[in-house]
């Protein structure tokens, strides 16, 4: 049997065995988080003390990583498969080729392209990136619902990173580069612009002034640069970006997840609009945590000096009806994801089962 997820109503504990055998449950976990999103974007789950951490790795090492539509749809993909799984908390976008973090948009590729298909495949780049910000268009709302990546992204940008590959740097969360990573925009000498972001995102970083300095002459700079004038977070020895994202995303890690995910919420989407509107947005999203069991916890864990025990989920209020084993059953394999997926709100994981789960 696999371990049992304990849902609560009123003061009586209830068993939630969401999946029968424990194989289907852990090869549920590693489906989603140990199979490639695609050839070009791989997906790691890493373990032990870095549990909850997941790594997408940029793997073209014949085009320096360039963007293509095969990659696009690889980067949806691993966005999509992060969201079905409740416990990843950060997400490190990084390359497995050396010396190279994304030379940008496939140019050899879109060179058979007809003017709307190039369009088409820009606008596909520019929404993709969007997802990483979990930023709400209307247009997107559909998409965003399954591919927007709610949980703290960390760009780890070492050696080159230019054009289109810069914008998906710029749409994370935390840019961390070596000291010779180089970076720029060179879309004016192709006679284009920067058009997945890049010319809304860099403005809103370094300002309105570098943001044009940057991209008219098309220059490169490298990370001390990148760094004093606000384009990365964090510019350490060439080789240590990778470790120095680790250390980042396991503190981000320990915190509440549930907090996390509202406070990258409340601030990407309370910028875009006015004061008023955005402080409204901030009460929403701090509703949002207070009902949660983790918020409870973390009183706790501080009157009791203790580390705290985060479990990430919603808490179930009084009335809430169960899952047993005969629903499970139902719905075992794979059509069962999404429908397991689909409660995951209701659930209110007790810390002992907490604990089974990350015995797995």
């Amino acid at each position: 049997m696999c371990p049992l997820r304990v849902l609560r109503t009123s003061s009586k504990p209830y068993l939630l065995n969401f999946i029968t055998h424990q194989y289907q449950y852990h090869a549920r976990r590693n489906l989603i988080l140990q199979s490639s999103a695609s050839e070009l974007v791989k997906l790691r789950k890493l373990t032990g003390p870095y549990s909850g951490i997941v790594e997408i790795s940029l793997d073209r090492p014949e085009a320096k990583n360039a963007i293509g539509t095969e990659m696009i749809r690889g980067l949806r993909h691993a966005f999509e498969l992060i969201n079905q799984n409740s416990y990843a908390n950060v997400a490190m976008i990084c390359s497995s080729v050396p010396k190279v973090f994304c030379a940008g948009a496939d140019l050899k590729e879109r060179v058979d392209m007809s003017e709307s298909e190039t369009k088409i495949f820009v606008n596909s780049l520019r929404s993709t990136f969007s997802f990483l910000e979990h930023v709400c268009f209307p247009i997107l709302l559909i998409l965003l619902l399954e591919i927007a990546v709610r949980i703290p992204t960390i760009a780890i940008i070492e050696g080159v990173a230019l054009g289109g590959g810069l914008e998906m740097a710029l749409a994370c969360d935390i840019r961390i580069c070596g000291d010779r990573a180089i970076m720029g925009f060179p879309e004016t000498t192709l006679a284009i612009i920067p058009g997945a972001g890049g010319t809304q995102r860099l403005p809103r970083l370094v300002g309105k002034a570098v943001a044009k300095d940057f991209i008219f002459t098309g220059r490169r700079i490298e990370g001390e640069e990148a760094l004093s004038v606000g384009l990365v977070n964090y510019c350490v020895p060439d080789g240590e970006a990778y470790s120095k994202a680790l250390t980042i995303a396991r503190d981000i890690n320990l915190k509440g997840p549930v907090a996390v995910r509202m406070a990258k919420r409340a601030i990407n989407e309370g910028v875009e609009t006015d004061l008023t509107s955005a402080l409204a947005l901030e009460e929403d999203c701090y509703d949002q945590v207070l009902s949660t069991k983790d918020r409870r916890e973390g009183l706790a864990a501080f009157a009791e000096k203790r580390k705290p025990i985060y479990i990430g989920l919603s808490h179930l209020e009084p009335g809430v009806n169960f899952l047993d084993e005969e629903v499970s059953l139902q719905f075992a394999g794979d059509s069962f994801f999404p429908f397991e997926y689909s409660h995951i709100p209701e659930a209110e994981m007790c810390l002992k089962s907490c604990s089974l789960r990350h015995q797995l």
